[in-house]
């Protein structure tokens, strides 16, 4: 099988996906915007060819390379990035050159927040409601009818980047005054926490692999308050949960892919569907799949991805923590002092790379114990401010 992987270089740890592929006994074909000999050596061993582009963002330089990969090597059957930023170049690709996946006539749905709400609503789930704003009378219209707060965000966005929410006039004017000339969705502001349902669907849409993640405040906070942030993997994922969560995953027909579902809990127990993200969750937390099941996820979505197969044994043995730190606040504990103090508990430690510290901070920590409870107070110790 011949596999074309976009960016294999970032985010950095993305490249154990390419050693998933080349494990699996893929051909895999990198396409990136550096230099080769500026790879690390296990993604350039493990790359059999490679192609530089000035620009991956430049549709015609991506097609070219397609066309140098298929003389030298044949039909290319996959392509894939894992990365949001990189989905709408896939699906353009995967388009002309007759690949299966999501493709252009599909890509909307994932990356429109408008046209998600419309399948959650085709699927019996209910999200809130919503609705695009292009002009400040019909932001205004939307809010006499939901009433404040509301939140607004970019249709097509990730990571609660310019997302603001919107309590009185005051606020409004300031939104419309500071936001970028992008098409906003306004939503009612839902109260609860947030939590995902995330996962790896196989071949036939069946899931093979999910997890959950529970957060200690929301991203949107996390962004635009500069909140520290934790967020666990519990091991049992609530049934509810599960239930919406595959209900999400037939809505939009997910196929050899990750998945990053978003969901609200109001304080009613309600469940609340928020949006769907067809890429592994962010930062660490693929680390903390594996870290939680003693699993290698990278190579297993490589086996589903080239075999149809998923083939480890998932007991869930272990509940993970990820505990975001910021620099430039003062804690009660420096962080010799943390890896001394916890050092039992911690697996993993790392610096975030800043396209990512907005949302989860500046440093990371990734806990593991058969329990949740020593792990959230760790992390309260380990955000506790001097």
């Amino acid at each position: 099988m011949n596999v074309v992987f976009l960016s294999p270089h970032f985010p950095p740890h993305w490249f154990r996906f390419v050693l998933g592929l080349r494990a699996a006994g893929a051909t895999v074909l990198g396409i990136a915007d550096v230099n080769h000999e500026q790879l690390r050596p296990e993604l350039r061993e493990a790359l059999h060819d490679y192609y530089r582009v000035d620009d991956l963002h430049n549709h015609d330089q991506l097609v070219r390379a397609m066309g140098y990969f298929i003389n030298r090597h044949g039909r290319m059957d996959r392509i894939d990035s894992l990365n949001e930023h990189w989905l709408e170049a896939e699906a353009a690709l995967r388009t002309d050159f007759n690949i299966p996946g999501i493709d252009r006539r599909g890509i909307a749905s994932v990356k429109r927040k408008s046209l998600m709400k419309r399948r959650f609503l085709a699927a019996g789930l209910h999200p809130a409601r919503g609705r695009v704003c292009r002009a400040p009378t019909a932001v205004r219209t939307f809010i006499r009818e939901v009433g404040y707060p509301v939140v607004a965000k970019p249709d097509v966005g990730v990571g609660a980047a310019r997302t603001y929410k919107l309590e009185d006039d005051a606020q409004l004017e300031s939104y419309l005054s500071d936001k970028l000339p992008v098409d906003y969705i306004v939503e009612e502001y839902v109260a609860g926490d947030i939590l995902t349902y995330d996962g790896l669907a196989g071949r036939r849409g069946e899931v093979v692999f999910d997890s959950s993640l529970i957060y200690s405040t929301g991203v949107m906070e996390s962004v635009n308050e500069a909140r520290d942030l934790y967020y666990w993997i519990p091991r049992r994922i609530e049934p509810d949960v599960r239930e919406m969560g595959l209900a999400m995953a037939r809505a939009f027909d997910v196929r050899e892919r990750p998945f990053h579902f978003e969901i609200f809990r109001r304080p009613s127990g309600e469940l609340v569907p928020l949006e769907v993200n067809m890429r592994p969750p962010g930062g660490l937390t693929v680390d903390m799949f594996n870290y939680a099941n003693d699993i290698d996820f990278y190579r297993e979505w490589a086996s589903v991805l080239v075999h149809g197969r998923f083939e480890a044994r998932v007991t869930r043995p272990y509940a993970c923590v990820y505990v975001s730190r910021r620099d430039g606040r003062r804690y009660a504990l420096r962080h010799e002092d943390v890896l001394r103090q916890f050092g039992s508990l911690i697996v993993h430690q790392a610096r975030m790379d800043s396209v990512f510290s907005a949302a989860i901070g500046d440093q990371g920590y990734v806990l593991r114990n058969p329990e949740l409870e020593p792990l959230i107070e760790a992390a309260g110790r380990i955000q506790a401010t001097a």
